[in-house]
């Protein structure tokens, strides 16, 4: 990998820096500035080499040709960078930082201009621009014309080959100039990689969230790495509908029960015995725990404790453990008990390499006291999966080279 140690002498360097402030807002506030402090040893790096250092990231959605002109401004104005400026200037203190609402062309020019060694210009959110998404090729020119360097450190966005993540850096390589990865994504790619390669085994993967057909590409590779994989959530029905189980109310893919049942005879897919049923997912007033058949009328919302039981001996005898999606609706606390159990038996193991590969999972193992307990927990759900899909390629880290 092409990393940060090996750039060259950056002392009055003008450094494009990808980061991933993509915050949790709060109203006008940031509610949570994990992925800003995440930044910070590369940012602070490169202050170190006295380079001249401008972050570009991207804040929320713009839903360029879906909604009118004020709808779009409104986005915008949610979406506003400005809004996360106060906290990577108190974060980054006593470093001057400076913002910019400017996107492209002369205005931007000019602040980045600005700068002198050691000081930090924050960038507007990179989609206000309609072309970043796109990789547009004039607005991935217009950016890369400033910088001597680019440092990619945003692994959330690492999946996505837009004008900032793959349309500069792809230029500067091109034009002779230094591109490399921020000590963020080196340390993602380096524990990530431990879960594409699925050399120490038995290789456990714990798979849960919404739809399987969010997942296929994840679990047919997985399907060729793994010992077990161990299935929980929404997406678990599909597989027992699969079956010919009776699923009640739950969320199923129905085009989804062939590839579900062809992956089932694998062998190696584990199915919950036990379900936690509801009579309501909004206001539950009879709760129950059944074996097999779901009730009519009611809807699974957490594995239940046999199942616990069951995948918690499964973890135990693992060497390599990748785990994403919650194994229930855990942001009510009376369907939280499968998604702890799981995180407390990964925890037990201390001989597995354990990763959480960024999302609901990650959050849970946050809210429930377990993050610091993996050997490793992703920024980014959409590109660690790609990454085990991709068999450890994602645009974002193949462009540095």
């Amino acid at each position: 990998m092409n990393t940060i140690q090996n750039l060259p002498n950056l002392e009055g360097k003008k450094v494009m820096v990808r980061v991933d402030f993509n915050v949790p807002l709060k109203g006008s506030e940031v509610r949570d500035n994990n992925r800003i402090v995440a930044a910070l040893p590369t940012i602070n790096a490169l202050l170190k080499m006295k380079a001249r250092v401008v972050l570009f990231s991207h804040l929320g959605k713009i839903k360029w040709g879906k909604v009118d002109d004020a709808e779009i401004e409104n986005e915008k104005k949610k979406n506003n960078m400005e809004i996360v400026y106060p906290e990577v200037k108190k974060l980054l203190a006593p470093t001057p930082v400076f913002f910019t609402g400017a996107t492209h062309g002369e205005e931007l020019t000019k602040a980045i201009d600005a700068l002198k060694d050691g000081e930090v210009l924050l960038v507007q959110n990179t989609r206000y621009e309609k072309g970043e998404s796109k990789c547009d090729k004039a607005l991935s020119e217009d950016w890369a014309k400033n910088f001597d360097a680019f440092v990619m450190d945003a692994f959330g966005s690492a999946h996505r080959a837009h004008a900032s993540t793959y349309g500069v850096p792809e230029i500067l390589k091109a034009d002779g100039k230094a591109c490399a990865l921020g000590f963020l994504m080196e340390k993602e790619v380096k524990n990530l990689s431990v879960c594409v390669k699925g050399d120490e085994h038995p290789y456990i993967a714990i798979l849960g969230g919404f739809k399987v057909s969010d997942k296929i590409k994840v679990i047919d590779s997985l399907l060729k790495k793994c010992d077990k994989i161990l299935i929980g959530g929404a997406m678990s029905y599909t597989f027992l509908k699969a079956l010919g189980k009776n699923i009640g109310k739950s969320p199923c893919e129905d085009d989804q029960l062939e590839y579900a049942k062809k992956c089932f005879e694998s062998g190696k897919i584990v199915l919950p015995v036990d379900t936690v049923e509801a009579n309501d997912f909004d206001n539950p007033t009879d709760i129950r725990t059944v074996e097999g058949d779901i009730d009519n009328d009611f809807e699974g919302l957490d594995i239940g404790p046999k199942t616990i039981e069951l995948y918690a001996k499964e973890i135990a005898k693992a060497k390599t453990i990748f785990w994403n999606g919650p194994m229930g609706v855990f942001e009510n606390p009376l369907f939280t008990k499968g998604t702890i159990g799981v995180c407390k038996a990964i925890t037990e193991n201390h001989d597995a390499f354990s990763v959480i590969g960024g999302g609901d999972s990650a959050a849970a193992a946050k809210q429930f006291g377990y993050q610091d307990k993996f050997s490793h927990v992703s920024t980014g759900g959409g590109a660690s999966l790609e990454m085990i899909e991709n068999d450890g390629h994602l645009p974002g880290i193949d462009v540095i080279g």
